[in-house]
């Protein structure tokens, strides 16, 4: 397991599975994460078949 933070790419809801660079920050639970892709703060699950996080920007956001 990868120390956090650090950066990688992932599935992004709000592009439609498309794409982009987030920031892992913390571990929050089994395979949930806390993440910062572009300013916004929201969830995240690792897919351990197709090893890709997707992250969760519109209905995952946190404060």
């Amino acid at each position: 397991m990868k120390i956090v933070p650090f950066k990688t790419e992932a599935h992004i809801n709000s592009l439609q599975g498309k794409m982009d660079e987030i920031t892992v920050l913390e571990v929050i639970g089994d395979n949930l994460y806390l993440v910062d892709y572009k300013g916004v703060k929201c969830t995240a699950i690792f897919n351990w078949y197709v090893c890709a996080y997707y992250a969760d920007d519109i209905y995952g956001r946190r404060n």
